[in-house]
């Protein structure tokens, strides 16, 4: 795709190419992990999502990033229909998605996912398990197929907690397997190690509990897992964030003081790249001085993929141009236009997403179905 154009030079720095550990993207463009409930029963990915995941690299993206992928058949997957890389079934399954993103020319990321507290939907095991016994707060999300409070989870043990350090390592080889380009650890948004990392939802005793620095220490052990079972070529990035599915406003308690100790603990980190996600990315993370992917810049040192509300042209090449930020991710605006960056490129408009994609189910087959619809209604 020529970048050559009026619509990249006037939002500068969206279409300029980066390497990220030793991934080359076209551009600074990525699609942000979103959860779409679409694979088979057995958790494996469909040709369906080969065409979706596909239709983001023909649109001119430079980096997909799935949706969270569950990780063990123990207590990782969160919902029904979650697609997984614990076995090699659903490894050769993902084949179809990698190979339809590279036809297309972008690269593609594996997003590793435990749900934890969270999960509502698991058919390997009975009951939830997180770092205490304390129920998450909100409601299941209805358009992820689940109804009700959130159970109390069950404490979890050393060994299950080993469990899962293991599920994330061995999902990221089979990541490699299936032919992703590089895989993200999911801290972010409330899950299993963002659970351990919060003080609300830790309040163990031991190695994993306390301070920050402890608190962290989960995300410390599976980041090295992953990068051994990886090797040193292949690229690794980490998910985090304050808010979650469940809780959109908690921030973390010291503020500045605190992101500035939890991005320096990530620098130390085999890694390749942080990916902050905030409601709205480019505002103060905590009221007021800088954003939280700034932070990231800041105090890790390393690429930082920014995520939120960045489905304005301008304001996502702003975040890139302020140094902010290395890569903007967007979520609805991919949604509403799998093409975002080809119709940036060429001054096409951009529409304003429509909610009813996700509703009542949040998967293709309703995105479809809903596409269908405005169509027959536009004729």
């Amino acid at each position: 795709m020529s970048t050559d154009t009026h619509g990249a030079r006037q939002h500068d720095g969206l279409f300029e190419a980066l390497a990220i550990g030793r991934m080359a993207l076209r551009n600074r463009l990525a699609v942000a992990p979103m959860t779409r409930v679409s694979a088979t029963d057995s958790g494996c990915a469909t040709g369906r999502m080969a065409r979706y995941y596909g239709a983001f690299a023909e649109g001119g993206f430079g980096l997909v990033i799935t949706e969270g992928i569950y990780t063990d058949k123990a207590y990782s997957q969160g919902y029904w229909n979650q697609p997984g890389l614990s076995d090699d079934v659903q490894r050769d399954a993902w084949a179809t998605v990698t190979d339809a993103v590279h036809t297309g020319g972008a690269r593609v990321v594996a997003q590793l996912m435990h749900a934890g507290a969270l999960s509502q939907g698991n058919p390997y095991r009975d009951g939830t398990v997180g770092p205490s016994a304390v129920r998450p707060k909100g409601q299941q999300m209805t358009f992820y197929r689940g109804q009700g409070d959130y159970p109390v989870p069950r404490a979890m043990s050393d060994a299950e907690i080993s469990e899962a350090i293991d599920g994330f390592a061995d999902a990221a080889l089979r990541a490699k397997q299936a032919g992703f380009d590089g895989v993200e650890i999911h801290g972010a948004n409330g899950y299993l190690l963002d659970q351990f990392l919060t003080e609300g939802t830790n309040l163990r005793g031991d190695r994993h509990g306390g301070d920050v620095e402890r608190r962290l220490r989960l995300i410390v052990e599976v980041a090295r897992a992953v990068r051994t079972a990886l090797g040193p070529e292949f690229t690794v990035g980490l998910r985090i964030s304050q808010g979650k599915v469940n809780d959109f406003t908690h921030k973390w308690r010291d503020g500045e003081s605190e992101a500035a100790l939890i991005f320096k603990a990530l620098a130390t980190l085999p890694i390749d790249y942080v990916h902050t996600t905030e409601f709205e990315a480019w505002k103060s993370a905590f009221g007021q001085g800088a954003s939280l992917a700034a932070l990231a810049r800041r105090h890790a040192g390393i690429p930082v993929i920014a995520n939120g509300s960045l489905n304005d042209p301008e304001r996502a090449a702003s975040l890139i141009g302020s140094g902010q930020a290395d890569v903007v991710s967007l979520g609805r605006g991919a949604l509403t236009h799998p093409d975002w960056p080809a119709r940036v490129l060429r001054g096409a408009p951009l529409d304003e997403f429509d909610r009813e994609i996700l509703s009542p189910i949040a998967d293709l087959a309703n995105a479809e179905r809903r596409q269908v619809q405005t169509t027959h209604a536009l004729l």
